[in-house]
């Protein structure tokens, strides 16, 4: 059993095999550790998130290492059975894979029991693992460019469902008309770790249901504060959504998280209340009713002009009032990308599983906010308004060379001594290929790797610095995937993940090791 560091909040257990991890799973359910925040599993390894103000890396390891993993894995899901109607492009292949014919490849998929190992790749998708042992089949040389909704597919050891139209390079059995991901249920993830799975044949004239539709992003009310301008959409946020995994839902979240709670403040507001990120100004709304906003993050000038025809400027990081007729304009930062707008007593904006936020990524949560939009007033409770200048904080401009700090692991040993050393020597430049879900850096010499073989897939930790076969990495923010299957050479302290979410393109980076690489085997 390997421990290997994942920032200064999370580590990855690293097991002999799958059936190793889920026993793990388990034992974990059955006896929680105090401070672990959240756990997420994948095909060999757990990544667990724990409070470092209430746990400490070493005695969870030992706690972890402790716990009895012997006896049979108990099965402690729901059952599930679900109609398939097998009459996928791949069947014939397939079965030529397996040694078959289609009627009885199809007899033995449906005789076989499925457990849900882990989930990943999409909200609702569930890694699926067979009580056949001859079910193993390659992945498509060609992935598709599109698979729809519902259809059931094997790729290597694992069964899936899509719970939604994207690109997958599975090969495809056949297609079901039940939900995978659908948020008008309790539980909009109908799988989750632990959940077993029989599938029976259908007539093929089932239908296969459409994904679940997208909350709207404002409700239709006949008064607002109608959006005058939108270069780019903004997005809802707050502090996202933490403890989903088991659906196949990453946290999000504002990518400042500071600047949206320092809005919040502003305006008396709760922290955690939703706003609107702003990315690269451009956005402008008018009021219809005497208001109280705050912008705070990427330092844009905030242009109002007052229905009596005059302009003057609003303050940044205050509240300031706007009176029915004005109209405010968010200007291009001087700095930094991303600006924070709050609305006293918050805006009336749908949430999904807690929370307001937007999930680029995942497609989960609010629609992106366009010109034209009514954005509906909540007219929540509210505290004091808090007119004191927050404290300083540098807001990195382009071009401008940053500093931030690294834990090395989980897999820095994947990689040669040359170019871990080359992580830290030499500078690397944010892309214009950037957003929520990472910044795509680019370095004058790649990263190499001393290990080329494939990494299972397992989980990433915000702030993971993964290397693709490019050699040049990726930074993950709010919106990175659950798992992944590239290694992860160093993770960035969460100290230094809102000053991440406001590099602009063409900053430049140095990444400074504040943790050595240690892992460790009980």
């Amino acid at each position: 059993m390997r421990f290997l560091p994942a920032g200064d909040d999370a580590f990855l257990i690293e097991l002999r095999d799958l059936a190793e991890t889920l026993a793990m799973l388990d034992a974990l359910r059955a006896a929680p550790l105090t401070g672990v925040r959240e756990v997420v599993p994948a095909a060999r390894t757990l990544l667990i998130r724990f409070d470092p103000e209430v746990a400490d890396r070493r005695a969870l390891s030992a706690g972890l290492a402790g716990l009895d993993l012997s006896g049979r894995r108990a099965q402690t899901g729901e059952v599930f059975a679900i109609p398939v109607v097998y009459d996928g492009e791949d069947l014939g292949d397939v079965a030529d894979i397996l040694g078959c014919s289609v009627k009885d490849l199809v007899t033995r998929h449906t005789e076989a029991t499925y457990t849900v190992a882990f989930t990943g790749f999409a909200p609702g998708f569930a890694y699926m693992t067979c009580d056949d042992p001859t079910f193993d089949v390659p992945r498509r040389k060609s992935p598709r460019v599109r698979v729809p909704a519902g259809s059931v597919a094997l790729g290597g050891k694992f069964c899936g469902i899509y719970p939604s139209e994207s690109p997958g390079g599975w090969q495809l059995l056949g297609r079901t008309p039940v939900k995978m991901w659908d948020t008008s249920r309790a539980r909009a993830a109908m799988l989750a770790p632990g959940d077993r799975v029989r599938f029976q044949r259908a007539d093929k004239t089932a239908i296969v249901s459409k994904p679940a539709q997208r909350e709207p992003t404002v409700k239709r009310a006949a008064a607002g504060l109608p959006v005058t301008r939108a270069d780019r959409p903004a997005l809802f946020q707050d502090l996202g959504r933490p403890g989903y995994a088991d659906q196949g839902v990453g946290e999000s979240g504002a990518l400042d998280r500071t600047g949206l709670i320092e809005a919040n403040l502003c305006v008396g507001n709760a922290r955690d209340a939703a706003a609107l990120e702003v990315t690269f100004g451009g956005f402008g709304l008018k009021a219809d009713r005497n208001i109280t906003l705050a912008v705070t993050g990427a330092p844009c000038p905030l242009a109002v002009q007052g229905a009596n025809g005059r302009r003057h400027w609003a303050p940044l990081a205050r509240p300031f009032e706007l009176e029915a007729g004005d109209e405010l304009m968010l200007e291009a930062p001087s700095a930094g990308m991303r600006s924070y707008l709050a609305l006293r007593g918050g805006f009336d904006v749908a949430r999904l599983l807690g929370s307001a936020s937007t999930d680029t990524l995942a497609k989960v949560g609010p629609a992106p906010v366009m010109r034209g939009d009514l954005l509906v007033p909540a007219n929540l409770p509210a505290g004091d308004l808090n007119a004191a200048p927050p404290r300083h904080r540098h807001i990195p401009k382009p071009g401008e060379t940053v500093t931030l700090d690294v834990v090395l692991g989980p897999r820095t040993d994947w990689f040669t001594e040359e170019s871990l050393a080359l992580l830290f020597a030499q500078e690397w430049k944010v892309t214009a290929d950037a957003d929520r879900v990472g910044l795509r850096l680019a370095g004058a010499r790649p990263l190499e790797k001393r290990n080329t073989a494939e990494l299972p897939s397992e989980a990433t930790a915000l702030g993971s610095i993964q290397v693709p076969h490019s050699g040049q990495p990726v930074l993950f923010l709010a919106d990175h995937p659950l798992t992944g299957g590239y290694p992860v050479i160093g993770v960035v302290v969460r100290h230094h993940l809102d000053l991440c979410g406001q590099l602009p393109g063409g900053a430049k980076i140095r990444f400074k090791p504040a943790a050595a690489f240690t892992p460790f085997v009980i």
